[in-house]
């Protein structure tokens, strides 16, 4: 694990430390001692840190991205996505199941997503018996700026997580993944 205190220059004579790191298992907590985030920055600290410059580094895999967008605290997916990647893990398919979708799939369905009841992210769901299908994983991508990620479990109540709110899935989004976002997909 490399430490790393970074402190932020303004033009006013003020700053901001903010502390993070680089942690192979990316379970790492940045704060600026007041307020904290579970977003794992830690590469492009890294990157910062050699080459001098802040800028974003892609992840190997849009899949295993973080997909932490602001706004993600008030909407499951906030702004207007200009894309979809749909994700299920390689457990029992080789290789992922990956698929991508347009503008305007990704708009739909962002906006069904928002329609839920929402709640603060516990990090806790109730297994269901009997109920034996993968999560998905929901990458919005952006024009600008970072993606937003939701997570549906459908082995879980509640099922859908974008990392700080839940929602309960109902019926209206069961049948647009199935029959919109997931056809053809590998089971």
């Amino acid at each position: 694990m490399t430490n790393y205190l970074i402190r932020f220059a303004y033009p006013d004579g003020r700053a901001l430390w903010v502390g993070s790191a680089e942690e192979v298992n990316h379970c790492v907590r940045t704060t600026n001692g007041t307020v904290g985030s579970s977003s794992y920055a830690g590469p492009a600290i890294t990157t910062a840190y050699k080459d001098g410059i802040w800028r974003s580094v892609p992840p190997d895999d849009p899949c295993r991205g973080p997909g932490d967008r602001r706004g993600q605290d008030e909407l499951m997916v906030p702004g207007r996505p200009g894309r979809l990647t749909v994700c299920r893990d390689a457990t029992y398919v080789r290789p992922p199941y990956r698929k991508r979708h347009g503008r305007d799939v990704a708009r739909a369905l962002a906006k069904t997503l928002n329609s839920l009841d929402t709640m603060p992210n516990q990090n806790t769901c109730q297994g269901l018996g009997g109920v034996n299908e993968r999560d998905i994983r929901l990458i919005f991508d952006y024009p600008e700026g970072p993606a937003a990620a939701v997570t549906i479990s459908m082995n879980c109540v509640p099922a859908i997580n974008n990392g700080l709110l839940q929602a309960d899935l109902d019926d209206r989004v069961r049948v647009r993944v199935r029959d919109q976002i997931l056809p053809l997909a590998p089971s």
